[in-house]
């Protein structure tokens, strides 16, 4: 899952010059990685452990993601400071 963010990131940014690049400096990969942590947690009832990291994530990137949100694959988030994704959202493949 890794290396299909990072390539969604490469294909829809030409400010975009490496993955390595965006893994390091991208807030938007941060937040999305740390969703797919926290999600999984949520999943397996791991709750409280799952808002940490994403409380976390928050703290650290400006993009608050609910560990119950839904994610398909390929999200981009360009310039994501005061992003909030609630828990019952549905984002799709594809979306940018």
């Amino acid at each position: 899952m890794l290396m299909e963010t990072l390539s969604a990131y490469q294909r829809r940014d030409p400010a975009a010059r490496s993955k390595l690049e965006i893994f390091l400096l991208y807030p938007g990969v941060h937040a999305i990685l740390y969703h797919r942590v926290a999600h999984w947690l949520y999943g397996h009832k791991f709750r409280f452990l799952a808002r940490c990291v994403s409380q976390w994530c928050k703290f650290w990137t400006d993009i608050e993601i609910h560990p119950g949100a839904t994610i398909g694959k390929y999200f981009f988030i360009d310039h994501g400071t005061g992003i909030v994704i609630g828990e019952t959202t549905v984002i799709g493949d594809h979306v940018k």
